[in-house]
């Protein structure tokens, strides 16, 4: 499902976003929870809110978010910084490459000629500078006496961004980039071949940190106290992209890959105005329509799919020599249809729902559902929360006081600041009020849903 406005006026009465099942939080709100100062510099793209981001997710969330900025520079923290330079965007341009395009591996699927190979060289030149990025990172950590004290990631979100990498479910498009650096150097240059899904990252922050893995994760963490056993299989998914309608499911060995098109009919080369910028796939296209592609590149530009491909991942590293109807490979596809029917049914797969139906479940009559405003929960001589209030009140001793929303699977933010763009901290359990004046600001967010309006009370402690 893609939650945007394209296809407004066709089937989608509105641009919505998704709602996730009330007890789905993001791994960043436990880590808060914790006591880690988080930060994102600065992709979102959630699905499940448009700006702004909800302020529970992170104590900082823009192009200036940054470890640094913590107060208490002896806070724990978790970062994440994301570079846009390797972007597919960014490899629509090839008039000025740096990477020699006659030294740049060609895969199979593509025609061998200059535009191709430059395309491909930018891409080179894009890693490289990301390569300086990453420096820049190492030796600030360094310089700020961390480096030695954090476990840094680096990984991607997708295969390369060039066609049949990003959005297909090939090892071109899923494989991704992942280095791990642990404090003092440990398992330096030591090759892991486990598979490991983009799922997986997220839990496994979380026993790297100490923090309880809720069980209601997918992900298996592959390191730190909670760490799981191996995995046998990885699994993906597409569905809509863009503009285009779709729905295909792959499960990944390590030896094998199968993958499923449940819209057979459909060309591969389905219409995606975005990816049809990038260079490599007008040549392809052109090339398509004067009848010069061959083999796999041909196979790949085919005006319909097969239902089913199965690929021998040792001998077939590129995956263009489908064995789907290989006698030898029959047990083999026995085994990958039945791995993916059952991980089908246990993550409760909504690929054949319909989007209007899916959007009325999640918004109903196309309108956002909007989080209830919180209350104040008093325990004090006055009251042992007895009641709630959205008013603040004098009281004659020091107190506790609590938060509450309606609104099931809401988390819960607050501040004492009084500025436009405050730092929200996230609500855990009751905060101690003292003596004094106390000006409190709550807001509440659901994911999915509008987050509610601000609670505000002035607290008088005599």
């Amino acid at each position: 499902m893609r939650t945007t406005s394209y296809r407004r006026g066709v089937d989608n009465p509105v641009e919505f976003t998704a709602v996730p099942p009330h007890y789905v939080k993001a791994f960043t709100e436990y880590l808060r929870t914790a006591g880690y100062y988080c930060t994102n510099n600065s992709k979102t793209d959630y699905q499940f809110t448009k700006d702004p981001v909800p302020a529970s997710i992170w104590d900082e969330c823009s192009t200036t978010a940054h470890y640094r900025n913590r107060k208490d520079k002896s806070q724990p923290f978790f970062a994440i910084f994301n570079w846009i330079g390797t972007h597919e965007s960014q490899n629509w341009d090839i008039s000025n490459v740096k990477t020699d395009p006659a030294g740049v591996p060609v895969p199979p699927y593509y025609p061998d000629n200059e535009i191709i190979r430059r395309n491909i060289a930018k891409m080179y030149d894009n890693i490289a500078r990301l390569d300086s990025v990453v420096g820049v990172l190492l030796s600030e950590l360094e310089r700020e006496g961390e480096l030695e004290n954090t476990v840094i990631f680096f990984w991607g979100d997708h295969g390369d961004g060039l066609p049949r990498g990003k959005r297909w479910l090939y090892d071109s498009g899923l494989r991704i980039p992942l280095i791990i650096k642990f404090p003092g150097n440990q398992k330096r240059g030591t090759v892991d071949k486990r598979l490991i899904s983009s799922i997986d990252l997220g839990p496994t922050v979380l026993s790297l940190a100490g923090v309880p893995v809720p069980a209601h994760m997918q992900g298996i963490p592959f390191s730190g106290d909670q760490a799981g056993e191996p995995r046998d299989a990885v699994y993906a998914a597409r569905d809509r992209v863009d503009e285009s309608y779709d729905m295909i499911r792959s499960v990944r060995t390590k030896n094998c890959l199968y993958i499923r098109n449940y819209y057979p009919n459909e060309p591969f080369p389905i219409w995606v105005p975005y990816l049809n910028r990038m260079p490599i796939y007008k040549e392809m296209l052109r090339l398509d329509a004067e009848g010069k592609l061959t083999g796999p590149q041909k196979a790949w530009m085919a005006y319909k799919r097969p239902p089913e491909e199965l690929y021998n991942i040792a001998t077939d590293p590129y995956q263009i020599n489908n064995l789907i109807n290989d006698p030898v490979m029959k047990l083999t596809l026995y085994d990958m249809r039945r791995l993916l029917d059952k991980w089908t049914l246990e993550t409760g797969d909504l690929g054949h729902m319909n989007e209007p139906e899916m959007i009325e479940q999640m918004w109903p009559g196309g309108k956002q559902p909007v989080t209830d405003i919180p209350y104040f929960i008093i325990n004090s001589p006055e009251d042992r929360g007895s009641k709630n209030y959205r008013t603040g009140g004098t009281y004659s001793e020091p107190m506790t006081l609590a938060f509450y929303c309606p609104t099931h699977g809401a988390s819960l933010v607050y501040t004492f600041e009084n500025s436009q763009k405050p730092h929200w901290l996230l609500y855990t359990g009751p905060i101690h009020l003292k003596r004094g004046t106390h000006n409190i600001r709550v807001k509440a967010v659901r994911y999915g849903y509008k987050e509610s309006e601000e609670l505000k009370g002035n607290f008088i402690i005599k």
